[in-house]
């Protein structure tokens, strides 16, 4: 019997040193950002969209909350017309979010329309201004539009000063590589901005977003270039489609050197992969486009965000879980009735006691 006893108590204590090892030991449900965009969400509801699981039809939120998100990225136009994402949009939006218990990122384009690497353009309001003006106007812009979010009592947690700016934002004026000081400074006016808008309440994370996951080379020139600028950040965002980006192999060298070259936080605040045959018509795909595919690859993708060195792995965010109706809606959580996939389970097994 003893001898029993002893071969548990010793089997115990392997099981547990295993799991200290399998487990980084800093991230916990409350420190790791499990996210999603939904800026199309809203417009979907309004519009008398119903999100389902199992076909019955719950808010939006409630259901990406039952499934353990504690994070939503909101997106904000200067001036849209033909997107909703206005102020007075995403402050509704953020307001409910609050509500539910989800925390705010602010993911602010300093465009009338989408901005990334291919288009940066310039809000009309601001055609024609110099660079010394222009840096004026970032920085009234996100002063005012922050102050509008703490009015409201939804002051962001976290916000984007620009959006995937790995070719610089504001063009002309801030496009790269030739205008770098011209970007620095545009930067540097929205962190300012931001940091203005605070009064006594705590002042939300400074997070610089590109969209090279998969590039190291590029993810290096970049990040060194911000450092030699002195600009004073918190957080290092990536996005990783890997029909663009790269492979998995190509995703984990490149975060995890960017949390030990640049002691920083990474997040992947934009990822995405198809539910059906979208990308990979005509090449081999690195999971099926299929619901359990896609499943598949964000359990992936978390482990390697999981498994950045000295626990700078702080979270991922989906891009568009809830947009239906749009060209891009094969990479959405929910079919074209509304019913969740599978991908909505993801973090189940992490958050659920």
């Amino acid at each position: 019997m003893k001898k029993l006893e002893k071969q548990s108590i010793f089997n115990c204590v392997f099981i547990g040193i295993c799991f200290l090892f399998l487990i980084p030991l800093s991230t916990n449900a409350q420190d790791y950002m499990i996210g999603a965009d939904l800026s199309f969400m809203k417009e979907a509801e309004d519009k008398g969209f119903e999100f389902k699981e199992n076909g019955i039809a719950k808010p939006g939120y409630e259901l990406f909350k039952e499934h353990g998100y504690n994070w939503v990225r909101l997106r904000l136009f200067h001036s849209p017309t033909t997107l909703p994402n206005s102020l007075e949009y995403t402050i509704e939006m953020a307001k409910e979010a609050k509500k539910q218990g989800f925390k705010f990122l602010l993911d602010n384009h300093y465009s009338d329309t989408w901005a990334d690497p291919a288009k940066q353009y310039i809000p009309k309001a601001w055609e024609g201004k110099s660079q010394q003006e222009l840096e004026e106007a970032v920085f009234e812009y996100t002063q005012t539009t922050m102050m509008a979010f703490r009015e409201a009592g939804v002051f962001p947690d976290m916000v984007q000063v620009g959006n995937e700016i790995s070719n610089g934002m504001l063009w002309p004026n801030g496009k790269l590589p030739e205008n770098w000081d011209n970007l620095a400074g545009l930067i540097q006016a929205g962190i300012k901005g931001v940091n203005a808008s605070c009064g006594d309440l705590a002042c939300p994370k400074i997070m610089i977003h590109i969209d090279k996951g998969g590039d190291l080379d590029f993810t290096k020139y970049f990040f060194d270039k911000i450092d030699a600028y002195g600009i004073e950040f918190d957080l290092i965002g990536q996005s990783y489609y890997p029909w663009w980006h790269g492979s998995l192999l190509d995703l984990r060298a490149c975060l995890n050197f960017t949390a030990e070259t640049y002691d920083k936080d990474v997040v992947l605040v934009e990822v995405a992969y198809n539910y059906k045959p979208q990308e990979y018509k005509d090449k081999k795909a690195p999971f099926p486009e299929t619901p359990q595919g896609q499943k598949e690859f964000l359990e992936e993708v978390n482990q390697i965000i999981l498994n950045i060195p000295n626990n700078r792995g702080k979270g991922i965010f989906w891009w568009e879980a809830a947009a239906p109706n749009k060209s891009f809606s094969s990479r959405t959580y929910f079919e074209n009735d509304g019913n969740a996939l599978p991908v909505i389970s993801v973090f189940d097994k992490f958050t659920r006691h």
